[in-house]
C-alpha cells in the first residue's frame, strides 16, 4: 500500500490526528521506569490503545539516538508494533548531498520501514533527490515551521516579494513529479495557512503545533474545510500521550485521540 493512500484513506475515514511517539523517561509513568525496557512498553501500550482511532504515527529519532544502539532498537520495534495500514513518519529531518542523502533514504524507508520521512529543502532539490525517487513513499518537507525560530530565515521577505517560506511552497509543488511530496506547515501560523493554503496545490500537509504548542485544532480545521481541502495530518505529541503520569496513561491517551477526532468531526459536520 502507497503512502499516500495510507494517509487518503484515513483522512476519509475522519481520522487527521497523528500522534508523536516522542517518548521521554522522564516523563513516562513511575510504574513503567522499572521495566526491562520502558520506552518500548509505553509506546507499545500508547499503540494498542489509540491504533483503532489514529491516522498516523511520528516518531522522532531525536528521543531514540540519544540511547545509542538500545534506542535505535527501541525505535525499530515501534515501528514494528505499528499496524501496517497505518501511515509511520520518521521525523528525521534529513537533508544533505547526494551520496550522503542516499544513505539516510536507505535507512529510513529500506532498513527502519518507515512510510515518510521530514526533510529540510534548503540545500536545494539534489540534496532531497534519493528520498523523492522513492515513489512509493511520502516525504513531509519544512515550509514555515511552528517554533519561534521560523521567523529567522523562513519568514524572510525575497527579492521577488515572496517570502522564503512560499518560494519553498513553490520548490515543492513542482518537485512533485511523483506524487510524493507534502509540507510541513506549522499550525502555531494561523494567519500565514489561511492565506497560503490554495498555493499548496494537491500536496498533503504535516501540521505540527497543536496542543503543548498552543496551536489551535478548531482553527486548523477551519482553515482547511473552507479551502476545500481534506489530506491532512495534525500531529499531538505531549498532549495525548502524557494524559496521564498514571497506570491508566495508554486508556487516558485514547480518550485524549477520541476527544480530538469528535471535536474534528463536529467542525467538520457544521454547515
Amino acid at each position: 500500500m502507497m503512502a499516500i493512500d495510507k494517509l487518503l484513506t484515513k483522512n476519509r475515514e475522519r481520522k487527521f490526528i497523528c500522534v508523536g511517539l516522542d517518548s521521554d523517561i522522564d516523563k513516562i509513568p513511575a510504574n513503567l521506569k522499572s521495566s526491562s525496557n520502558p520506552i518500548l512498553d509505553f509506546n507499545q501500550a500508547i499503540i494498542s490503545f489509540t491504533k483503532s482511532a489514529v491516522a498516523a504515527y511520528k516518531i522522532n529519532f531525536a528521543f531514540y539516538e540519544k540511547d545509542g544502539e538500545k534506542g535505535l532498537r527501541v525505535l525499530s520495534e515501534t515501528v514494528e508494533s505499528i499496524p501496517r495500514d497505518i501511515l509511520i513518519i520518521a521525523d528525521a529531518k534529513r537533508g544533505d548531498i547526494g551520496n550522503t542523502s542516499l544513505m539516510y533514504a536507505k535507512s529510513v524507508f529500506d532498513h527502519y520501514n518507515f512510510d515518510a520521512v521530514t526533510l529540510n529543502p534548503l540545500m536545494g532539490r539534489d540534496s532531497l533527490e534519493p528520498f523523492l525517487d522513492y515513489k512509493d513513499k511520502l516525504n513531509f518537507i519544512l515550509t514555515l515551521t511552528s517554533n519561534k525560530g521560523a521567523a529567522d530565515f523562513e519568514k524572510l521577505k525575497l527579492d521577488n516579494g515572496k517570502f522564503l517560506y512560499q518560494q519553498i511552497i513553490e520548490k515543492i509543488v513542482d518537485w512533485n513529479s511523483n506524487n510524493n511530496c507534502g509540507l510541513v506547515f506549522g499550525a502555531t501560523n494561523t494567519n500565514e495557512l489561511v492565506e497560503n493554503i490554495n498555493s499548496f496545490d494537491s500536496l498533503p500537509v504535516l501540521l505540527p503545533g497543536v496542543g503543548a504548542q498552543g496551536a489551535s485544532v478548531e482553527d486548523v480545521i477551519a482553515a482547511f474545510k473552507s479551502a476545500g481541502r481534506s489530506n491532512f495530518l495534525i500531529n499531538v505529541s505531549r498532549g495525548i500521550i502524557y494524559s496521564s503520569e498514571e497506570e491508566d496513561f495508554a486508556e487516558k491517551a485514547a480518550e485524549e485521540l477520541l476527544n480530538y477526532n469528535k471535536k474534528i468531526d463536529s467542525i467538520l459536520k457544521e454547515a
